[in-house]
């Protein structure tokens, strides 16, 4: 190329590059142009209520109102929270408050529940996933803001409060009278052996501790013989994002992408690599999920399913895959921001889509043996004289879980998969 037509290029570069960089000013300019211009919409309207209304407005409630109803416009779960609403999140983390025990969110602009929380009086009154809350105490909770649903269905303990329930799957509305308790979450609910060395392990919600309580479980259970394994993240809401990666990790190599987000802002996009030196690669896997599955739920389930470590039994999960941040104010209130989106390993969006079962399993019952249901029918009146002192008798734990049709077909498969796995391992030998 000749001097004269590298400076050719070389202005051409230059002029095209100082085009799109007017043109990006121009399209910033009138981005704040048109910011100033609603922002004085705003102020204009905010003046006319303040000296004009029938009755005097506090100021703080004027903006307050202003905020819930901008965060509320975002999506389901971003929301403006007041000094007292801030508190109870904080109330929330540490597992025990006074309430009914259900995860809730705005779905299509209704009141819906995500899952009830096992043990809990919704779960023991029949709430279940996707039931639609239409109205709380005869209030109607079209428009309401989740933190007023929230607030609405909390209480000291003891109290009891009604609530109407549009169950789609039966077309029908449903109504609830449930006493509020003491909520007290206990991220495992069940580790044990069930046959032929299958070990089983309920995992409720991602707290703090769960990991720890999960490691000593898969432990106890090593000793005790296990040779496969179930995970049952049914009903699972989610929880703390760090402590899903940490269970999934358990159950992967080490180096491997787990999850990563994806927002706005480049210190929004994060990968989240796994870090466990010893993890368990070599089990046979069956992992469980269904509606009521959600968040730190499909982070886990998505990670198994897309390395194959796993395989994904039941129907689909929740879809609920957006990052909250809070954001503390002066006045001690804060923004509870969505700032960013899930993606699995193999980049596929979690929220509003769900993560589908590799073998697809409805919930129901199975019709157990004569010899099957007697035995069932002793445990449970064995059950039932102890019942008072709030204890299951072994015999019960033994059997009740014949009866799961989801968990059966999950011991099936993994009896399949071992029987290949032997089979395979003698005809390779020499």
């Amino acid at each position: 190329m000749t001097r004269k037509k590298f400076i050719i290029a070389t202005v051409l570069v230059l002029l095209v590059f100082t085009i799109s960089t007017l043109a990006l000013s121009d399209i910033e300019r009138k981005k704040k142009d048109d910011l100033y211009r609603q922002v004085e919409l705003f102020s204009d309207a905010l003046a006319i209520v303040s000296t004009d209304y029938v009755e005097e407005a506090q100021p703080r409630d004027l903006i307050y109102g202003a905020l819930k109803g901008m965060l509320s416009a975002l999506d389901p779960y971003s929301q403006f929270m007041d000094p007292d609403t801030y508190n109870e999140l904080r109330v929330d983390t540490e597992g025990k408050f006074g309430g009914l025990g259900i995860e809730i969110t705005i779905k299509d602009g209704l009141l819906t529940v995500i899952t009830p929380i096992e043990d809990t009086p919704a779960w023991k009154a029949g709430i279940k996933s996707q039931d639609k809350i239409v109205k709380i105490n005869n209030e109607l909770t079209r428009d309401m803001l989740l933190t007023d649903a929230v607030k609405r269905l909390r209480g000291k303990p003891g109290e009891a409060v009604n609530i109407t329930v549009l169950r789609e799957t039966e077309n029908r509305l449903l109504e609830f009278k449930i006493v509020r308790d003491v909520i007290k979450i206990k991220d495992i609910k069940e580790a044990r052996i069930l046959e032929d060395g299958i070990g089983y392990i309920r995992l409720i919600e991602f707290r703090e501790n769960t990991s720890r309580d999960l490691e000593i479980a898969l432990e106890n259970l090593k000793k005790a013989g296990m040779n496969a394994f179930i995970l049952d993240l049914r009903n699972n809401p989610g929880g703390l994002l760090d402590v899903a990666v940490k269970v999934a990790e358990k159950f992967i190599p080490k180096a491997k992408m787990v999850v990563y987000t994806k927002g706005r802002k480049a210190s929004q996009n994060l990968e989240f690599v796994s870090q466990e030196n010893r993890p368990i690669v070599d089990l046979p896997m069956v992992v469980l999920i269904n509606e009521g599955s959600a968040s730190g739920s499909e982070i886990v389930a998505a990670c198994l399913q897309d390395y194959r470590r796993a395989i994904l039994v039941g129907m689909k999960s929740f879809g609920k895959g957006l990052v909250q941040t809070i954001i503390p104010l002066n006045d001690g209130s804060a923004l509870r921001l969505t700032t960013s989106k899930y993606f699995t390993p193999q980049g596929r969006e979690i929220n509003g889509k769900g993560i589908m079962p590799d073998i697809t399993v409805e919930e129901g019952k199975i019709e157990l043996s004569a010899e099957e249901s007697q035995t069932l029918q002793k445990s449970k009146e064995i059950f039932e004289q102890i019942e008072k002192k709030e204890k299951k008798t072994e015999e019960e734990k033994s059997q009740q879980y014949k009866s799961d049709n989801q968990l059966m077909r999950a011991v099936d498969i993994l009896k399949a998969v071992k029987i290949y796995k032997n089979q395979t391992q003698s005809t390779n030998k020499p």
